[in-house]
Protein backbone atom coordinates (compact mmCIF):
# COMPACT_ATOMS: atom_id res chain seq x y z
CA UNK A 1 0.00 0.00 0.00
CA UNK A 2 1.28 3.57 -1.06
CA UNK A 3 1.32 6.47 0.97
CA UNK A 4 -1.70 8.05 -0.97
CA UNK A 5 -3.86 5.03 -0.04
CA UNK A 6 -2.79 4.60 3.46
CA UNK A 7 -4.21 8.50 3.70
CA UNK A 8 -7.19 7.60 2.15
CA UNK A 9 -8.14 4.73 4.85
CA UNK A 10 -6.81 6.42 7.50
CA UNK A 11 -9.10 9.46 6.81
CA UNK A 12 -12.15 6.73 6.93
CA UNK A 13 -10.69 5.26 10.23
CA UNK A 14 -10.10 8.49 12.13
CA UNK A 15 -12.78 11.84 13.53
CA UNK A 16 -11.78 14.11 11.54
CA UNK A 17 -9.66 16.16 13.67
CA UNK A 18 -7.24 13.34 14.54
CA UNK A 19 -6.94 12.95 10.57
CA UNK A 20 -5.75 16.68 10.71
CA UNK A 21 -3.53 15.90 13.64
CA UNK A 22 -2.28 12.81 11.53
CA UNK A 23 -1.52 14.98 8.76
CA UNK A 24 0.35 17.80 10.67
CA UNK A 25 2.54 15.21 12.13
CA UNK A 26 3.38 13.74 8.75
CA UNK A 27 4.34 17.19 7.20
CA UNK A 28 6.41 18.32 10.57
CA UNK A 29 8.24 14.74 10.37
CA UNK A 30 9.03 15.67 7.15
CA UNK A 31 10.22 19.01 7.69
CA UNK A 32 12.31 17.37 10.52
CA UNK A 33 13.18 14.46 8.40
CA UNK A 34 14.97 16.96 5.65
CA UNK A 35 16.70 18.54 8.16
CA UNK A 36 18.55 15.76 10.19
CA UNK A 37 19.21 13.69 6.90
CA UNK A 38 16.55 10.80 7.89
CA UNK A 39 14.22 8.92 5.28
CA UNK A 40 12.02 11.39 3.93
CA UNK A 41 9.25 8.57 3.42
CA UNK A 42 9.81 6.95 6.57
CA UNK A 43 8.93 10.27 8.48
CA UNK A 44 6.31 10.39 6.08
CA UNK A 45 4.89 6.86 6.60
CA UNK A 46 5.61 6.80 10.50
CA UNK A 47 3.96 10.17 11.39
CA UNK A 48 0.47 9.79 9.14
CA UNK A 49 0.49 6.21 10.96
CA UNK A 50 1.72 6.61 14.64
CA UNK A 51 -2.05 7.44 16.09
CA UNK A 52 -3.78 4.49 13.52
CA UNK A 53 -5.24 2.62 16.18
CA UNK A 54 -6.10 5.69 18.41
CA UNK A 55 -9.85 5.34 18.20
CA UNK A 56 -9.62 2.02 19.42
CA UNK A 57 -11.78 2.44 23.23
CA UNK A 58 -9.55 2.01 25.73
CA UNK A 59 -10.88 -1.09 27.28
CA UNK A 60 -10.28 -2.87 23.70
CA UNK A 61 -6.68 -1.75 23.68
CA UNK A 62 -5.84 -4.33 26.59
CA UNK A 63 -7.94 -6.94 25.04
CA UNK A 64 -6.46 -6.65 21.81
CA UNK A 65 -2.67 -5.90 22.54
CA UNK A 66 -3.34 -9.45 24.63
CA UNK A 67 -4.22 -10.92 21.55
CA UNK A 68 -1.56 -10.28 20.10
CA UNK A 69 1.71 -11.26 22.46
CA UNK A 70 2.04 -7.83 22.75
CA UNK A 71 3.14 -6.74 26.69
CA UNK A 72 1.15 -4.56 28.77
CA UNK A 73 2.93 -3.00 32.26
CA UNK A 74 0.95 -2.47 35.08
CA UNK A 75 1.32 1.59 34.35
CA UNK A 76 -0.32 0.68 30.74
CA UNK A 77 -3.22 -1.32 32.80
CA UNK A 78 -4.12 1.97 34.87
CA UNK A 79 -3.60 3.96 31.78
CA UNK A 80 -4.80 2.00 28.64
CA UNK A 81 -4.63 5.16 26.58
CA UNK A 82 -0.69 4.72 26.36
CA UNK A 83 -1.34 1.22 24.42
CA UNK A 84 -2.23 2.97 21.34
CA UNK A 85 1.60 3.50 20.13
CA UNK A 86 2.27 0.00 20.77
CA UNK A 87 -1.31 -1.41 18.97
CA UNK A 88 -0.20 1.34 16.33
CA UNK A 89 2.80 -0.34 15.28
CA UNK A 90 0.99 -3.44 14.97
CA UNK A 91 -2.19 -1.79 13.00
CA UNK A 92 0.89 0.04 11.21
CA UNK A 93 2.26 -3.52 9.68
CA UNK A 94 -1.41 -5.46 9.88
CA UNK A 95 -3.63 -3.40 8.11
CA UNK A 96 -1.35 -0.64 6.56
CA UNK A 97 1.29 -3.40 4.96
CA UNK A 98 4.50 -1.32 6.67
CA UNK A 99 6.82 -4.03 7.37
CA UNK A 100 9.92 -1.27 7.94
CA UNK A 101 11.05 -1.57 11.28
CA UNK A 102 12.68 1.47 11.78
CA UNK A 103 9.31 2.99 11.22
CA UNK A 104 7.13 0.78 13.64
CA UNK A 105 9.89 1.46 16.37
CA UNK A 106 9.06 5.43 15.60
CA UNK A 107 5.12 4.68 15.51
CA UNK A 108 6.03 2.30 19.21
CA UNK A 109 7.46 4.88 21.11
CA UNK A 110 5.82 7.92 20.07
CA UNK A 111 3.96 8.34 23.37
CA UNK A 112 6.44 7.29 25.96
CA UNK A 113 10.07 7.24 24.50
CA UNK A 114 12.36 5.45 24.89
CA UNK A 115 16.25 5.34 26.12
CA UNK A 116 18.35 5.23 22.46
CA UNK A 117 16.01 6.23 20.30
CA UNK A 118 16.63 6.59 16.63
CA UNK A 119 16.87 9.63 14.92
CA UNK A 120 13.15 8.56 13.40
CA UNK A 121 12.24 7.67 16.49
CA UNK A 122 13.02 11.33 18.12
CA UNK A 123 11.81 13.36 14.94
CA UNK A 124 8.06 11.58 15.45
CA UNK A 125 7.87 11.91 19.17
CA UNK A 126 8.59 15.73 18.79
CA UNK A 127 6.50 15.96 15.69
CA UNK A 128 3.40 14.45 17.45
CA UNK A 129 3.99 17.13 20.69
CA UNK A 130 4.72 20.45 18.04
CA UNK A 131 3.03 20.06 14.85
CA UNK A 132 0.99 22.90 13.91
CA UNK A 133 -2.59 21.97 15.20
CA UNK A 134 -1.64 21.20 18.42
CA UNK A 135 -2.96 23.35 21.61
CA UNK A 136 -0.06 25.85 22.71
CA UNK A 137 1.58 24.19 25.23
CA UNK A 138 3.81 25.37 28.05
CA UNK A 139 7.26 26.27 26.09
CA UNK A 140 6.00 25.24 22.93
CA UNK A 141 7.43 28.53 20.91
CA UNK A 142 11.13 27.36 22.93
CA UNK A 143 10.18 23.62 21.78
CA UNK A 144 9.57 24.55 18.09
CA UNK A 145 13.16 26.19 17.56
CA UNK A 146 14.78 23.75 19.22
CA UNK A 147 13.07 20.96 17.28
CA UNK A 148 14.81 22.08 14.33
CA UNK A 149 17.87 23.08 15.91
CA UNK A 150 18.90 20.34 18.66
CA UNK A 151 17.06 16.68 18.24
CA UNK A 152 18.13 15.55 21.70
CA UNK A 153 17.94 18.76 23.99
CA UNK A 154 14.45 19.31 22.59
CA UNK A 155 13.61 15.99 23.39
CA UNK A 156 14.46 16.78 26.95
CA UNK A 157 12.42 19.18 26.91
CA UNK A 158 9.06 17.90 25.83
CA UNK A 159 9.94 15.12 28.33
CA UNK A 160 10.86 17.18 31.23
CA UNK A 161 7.53 18.99 30.66
CA UNK A 162 5.14 15.86 29.96
CA UNK A 163 6.96 14.40 33.43
CA UNK A 164 6.14 18.02 35.28
CA UNK A 165 2.75 17.78 34.18
CA UNK A 166 1.94 14.38 34.80
CA UNK A 167 3.24 14.73 38.69
CA UNK A 168 0.95 17.97 39.11
CA UNK A 169 -1.72 16.11 37.56
CA UNK A 170 -1.37 13.50 40.21
CA UNK A 171 -1.14 11.09 37.42
CA UNK A 172 1.43 8.06 36.80
CA UNK A 173 4.62 8.84 35.13
CA UNK A 174 4.95 6.01 32.88
CA UNK A 175 8.87 4.24 34.14
CA UNK A 176 9.63 3.95 30.29
CA UNK A 177 9.62 7.93 29.76
CA UNK A 178 11.32 8.14 33.32
CA UNK A 179 14.00 6.07 31.95
CA UNK A 180 13.91 7.53 29.08
CA UNK A 181 14.01 11.39 30.49
CA UNK A 182 17.18 10.28 32.89
CA UNK A 183 18.64 8.43 29.62
CA UNK A 184 19.24 12.00 27.81
CA UNK A 185 19.42 13.92 31.32
CA UNK A 186 22.43 12.17 31.83
CA UNK A 187 23.55 12.19 27.72
CA UNK A 188 23.26 16.36 27.32
CA UNK A 189 25.16 16.68 31.27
Amino acid sequence: MDRIQMTAKLKEKLPTKRFEHSIGVEYTAGTMAFMYGVDYEKALIAGLLHDCAKYVPNDKKIQKCKKRGISVSECEYHNPELLHAKLSAIYAKEKYGVTDEEILSAIECHTTGKPEMSALDKIIYIADYIEPNRNILPDMDIIRKEAYSDLDRCLLHILKNCILYLQKKGSIVDPITQATYEYYNKELS
